[in-house]
């Protein structure tokens, strides 16, 4: 067996995530965590600022992941309603997404850590399914919890 048939057994069994989706997606949850410590332990107007900022980016970020399911449905081969379901809560992220920009910040950051939740339990139903792929939860879960940690510190900091 080669090096390239292991990696697509792993791959097939959902052990393997591929490299650049682990570098890539750590490298998105970078800035929650950094708004989060400033908002947290910086002093104003910074603290705020960041906390706005990562209402900002989460909003991009929510987007970004109804991407990711507008991707999936349009993979899929299925034509029937199920296909139009999904088609249609692919767009909710951005919707919810830009809502959170227009209230307050701490409602903004609330919204958000429920949408991440929502989004991320659309993921692994997806992946259950077998409509996303098998590792995708190995990277999804850790990147969501880090995203949503982030949110709770930034809305505790903003109280």
């Amino acid at each position: 067996m080669n090096s390239q048939t292991a990696a697509s057994q792993c791959t097939s069994n959902g052990a393997f995530v591929p490299s650049p989706a682990i570098w890539l997606g750590g490298a998105g949850v970078v800035p929650f965590l950094a708004c989060a410590l400033l908002a947290l332990l910086g002093p104003e107007p910074g603290a705020s600022w960041a906390a706005q900022v990562m209402v900002c980016y989460g909003a991009v970020i929510l987007s970004f992941l109804g991407g990711i399911q507008w991707g999936l449905a349009t993979g899929s081969a299925d034509p029937t309603d199920v296909l139009t379901r999904r088609l249609g809560l692919s767009v909710l992220p951005s919707l919810v997404g830009w809502g959170a920009l227009l209230l307050p910040v701490l409602w903004g950051l609330l919204v958000l850590f429920a949408a991440f939740a929502l989004v991320l339990f659309l993921d692994l139903q997806a992946t259950r399914r077998g409509e996303a792929p098998a590792w995708f939860p190995r990277l999804r879960v850790p990147l969501s919890v880090a995203v949503m940690v982030s949110l709770v510190f930034g809305a505790v900091a903003s109280v």
